[in-house]
Parts: structure tokens; sequence; C-alpha cells
């Protein structure tokens, strides 16, 4: 029995040591060369300088078409077959188009030249006569009597050049109303400037 084991590790031994040295010729003979693809290379003139044929080429590195290689692809020359891969396709990206941007000004607008104001002086001038003569001298001595010859005066109830009441100008106090309102009143109360003048001085007022 002792024999016996002692005879399979002598046999164990053995192989190991045939293993040890025949172990890197058979590792190496597994390992695969390879070359990568250059602009210009076909795949018949990499099989040639590399001693092997385009099919052998073709089946190791899973190629369709021997006549379409990539700059860069890495070729497996001899050794296991390469895993199938597909190059990735390259792509160029366009480059971006430069955008211009463009400002546009504005016109400048026109100002116009500002307007001049021209500020008349204010003429506070009299209406134009509506009598004349004797007529018109009997009316201004009438005026200056009442209100000095103003438009504006006023005396308790009574208003404006000729000392008229509200119920008369109705409200228009305008040199023009109280003209007018003064010629209608002493027409249809005396007749004439005349007579509301002897009136008045009969009596003080008219």
């Amino acid at each position: 029995m002792k024999s016996t084991t002692k005879k399979i590790k002598t046999t164990l031994a053995g192989v190991a040591a045939l293993f040890a040295v025949f172990a890197p010729s058979f590792i190496s003979a597994q390992e695969s060369s390879t070359y990568t693809v250059k602009e210009g290379d076909t795949l018949s003139e990499i099989a040639e300088t590399h001693n092997t044929t385009v099919e052998k080429l073709a089946e190791n590195n899973h190629i369709d078409n021997i006549h379409l290689i990539y700059v860069g692809q890495e070729l497996v020359i001899d050794g296991p077959v390469a895993p199938a891969t597909t190059p990735a396709p390259t792509t160029y990206a366009a480059p971006a188009a430069e955008t211009t941007e463009v400002v546009e000004e504005a016109a400048p607008v026109a100002s116009a030249p500002a307007a001049e104001e021209t500020v008349a002086a204010a003429e506070t001038s009299a209406p134009a006569a509506t009598v004349s003569g004797s007529e018109a001298e009997a009316k201004e001595w009438i005026a200056q009597k009442e209100s000095g010859g103003s438009y504006t005066a006023t005396n308790g109830r009574y208003i404006g050049r000729y000392q008229l009441t509200d119920s008369y100008l109705n409200g228009d106090y305008s040199a023009e109303n109280q003209e007018r309102v003064a010629d209608a009143y002493v027409a249809g109360r005396y007749g004439s400037w005349t007579a509301a003048k002897n009136f008045w001085l009969n009596n003080g007022w008219y």
C-alpha cells in the first residue's frame, strides 16, 4: 500500500514538471498578434505582410466585406478568433453655425421744434358802438355815472357797466351781452339813450 502511494506521488510530480516546461510554449501559442489599420491599408496587403490569407483575417475578425476596413481598427493576425465587434461609425459634428447678432439701431426720432408760443397781451376793448352821435354820448354818460365805465363793477344785485340785474343779463356777463341788453332795456323803457339820460338827471337813476 505504501509502495502504491509512493508511485502515484512520483507520477504527479513528473506531470507537474512537464507542465512547467511546456506551459510557456503552450501559452505563447495561444497569444494573438494584432495589427492596427493605418490609412491606405488594404486587407490583402496586411495578409501578405503577416504571411496569412485574406480569408483567415476576415474569419478571425468577423469581416463580412473584405474591401471595407477602418483606420484605427485592430485586427487579430493569428491566434484565437476575435470577438465579433461592430466598429462604431465615425461621426463628424458639423461646426456650429456662427450666430451673428444684428443690432438694429433705432433711427433717431426727429423732434419737432417746440412751437413758439406767442402770448398776446389780452386787450380789453369795448364792443363796437351800437349807437352814434348824441345817443352814443348819452349812453357813455350813463355808463360813467353807473359804474365808471367798468364791465366788472357790482353794486349789490346790480352788475356791470350799466348796472343791470341778473334777471336781464341771464348769467351772461360778457361785454357784448351787457351792451346788447342795455340797448334793449333803454329802447323798451325810454325809447332812446337821450331820454334815459334826462330821466337819470331828474331821478338819479334810469
